[in-house]
Order: structure tokens, then C-alpha cells, then sequence
């Protein structure tokens, strides 16, 4: 377990995802990101950080499930991100689930805030309409193009959080992205998307 967050209650320091690992799976992801042109390191003592354990734990309590965690490029390109999904795309006819972990919003002194909730709705709003684009050179483009968006550094100072779904993003291929959740969290609009069925 990587608890790579500050400042929550003692307890979320506790939490443990014993979920088991798949070497396989991640020989074959590395193969595909290879054949892409996209280098990788494997890890196998890398634990999971939130952005694995949180949802997973939510989705899959009891752990059952092989994960294997992929880390972000360091510069966070969403264009990089987006053909890293594109490499992985075979996955999904392999029965593999890819999530994309983040927030819509994800501004830590923003959350609380007066203005908070209208920062998110409306860089929410921009992302349900870059996803629901049907066609996915645009969408990719307007994913791309993330700072253009009206209050994007307000809804996203650094791009961590944001940086995941490029790489759903290119895994989608042709398949248009939907909202399936929204709901506001201290004044802040969340937001949560699918790909296929």
C-alpha cells in the first residue's frame, strides 16, 4: 500500500487492498506498450496508491480481482496518455477492465469553496461534452486542448487526477463516452464516465 496522501483522518491510513497481482497481464501490457513505441519498467514491489485502491476498494471489497497498476509519464502529455490508451486498446476484447482513476475536479484548496461549485460544474461540463463527442479525433483533440477550457487551472492546478482519462480516452477507440455519475462533494461537482458497455 502507497498511502500517498496528507492530511485525512488516522483511519484512511489503515486501509488494506490485499488484491492479488497478474505477472501476465503485466508482460502482456508492457508488450503492447512496446509495440506502440512506448517504453516501460516493471515493478512488481510497487504497492498501490490511491487512485487504485480507493475505487477498487468501493468496487471490488473483497479484493478478488487481479490489478495490475499502471503509473503516469511524469510530464503528464495528454496526447502521450491518449496513445498509451490506444496501445491497450486490445485489452478490452481480452476481458480486461481499464480504469482511468482521477476526479473531474481535483483543486484541494478549491474543495469548500463559493466559487468551487461552479469551477466544476462548469470544467465538468466541458469534459461530459469532449466525451460524448462522437467522433474520436475530436474528442481526443478537445481532451488534448484540456487548458482551453473554460476555468480548467482553477478545476485542475496540476493535472494528475485529470491525466488517467486520456489514456480511457485512447483505449475507447470509436466507442463514445457517456456521464454515468454526478454529484457534488463539499460544493464540488464529481464526475464519473463509461466506454462500451
Amino acid at each position: 500500500m502507497r498511502y500517498d496522501y496528507s492530511g485525512f483522518p488516522e483511519h484512511t491510513y489503515r486501509i488494506k487492498y490485499p488484491a492479488p497481482g497478474s505477472p501476465a497481464l503485466a508482460r502482456r501490457v508492457r508488450e503492447l506498450l512496446g509495440q506502440a513505441g512506448i517504453s516501460s519498467n516493471e515493478d512488481p514491489h510497487q504497492g498501490f496508491d490511491h487512485g487504485t485502491f480507493v475505487p477498487l476498494f468501493l468496487m471490488y471489497p473483497d479484493a478478488s480481482i487481479p490489478v495490475v497498476m499502471l503509473s503516469l509519464k511524469s510530464n503528464y502529455d495528454p496526447l502521450e496518455h491518449i496513445r498509451a490508451g490506444e496501445a491497450l486498446k486490445p485489452l478490452r476484447d481480452e476481458g480486461i477492465l481499464i480504469i482511468g482513476s482521477g476526479l473531474s475536479y481535483h483543486n484541494m484548496r478549491g474543495f469548500g469553496q463559493t466559487d468551487a461549485t461552479s469551477v466544476s460544474e462548469q470544467f465538468e461540463e466541458y469534459l461530459n461534452e469532449a466525451i460524448s463527442e462522437p467522433n474520436p479525433i475530436n474528442r481526443a483533440e478537445k481532451l488534448i486542448n484540456w487548458e482551453t477550457a473554460p476555468v480548467a487551472r482553477l478545476a485542475h492546478p496540476r493535472e494528475d487526477h485529470l491525466i488517467p482519462l486520456m489514456v480511457v480516452v485512447g483505449a475507447a477507440g470509436d466507442d463514445v463516452g457517456s456521464r454515468i455519475f454526478v454529484d457534488k462533494v463539499f460544493n464540488v461537482a464529481m464526475a464519473s464516465y463509461r466506454f462500451g458497455d
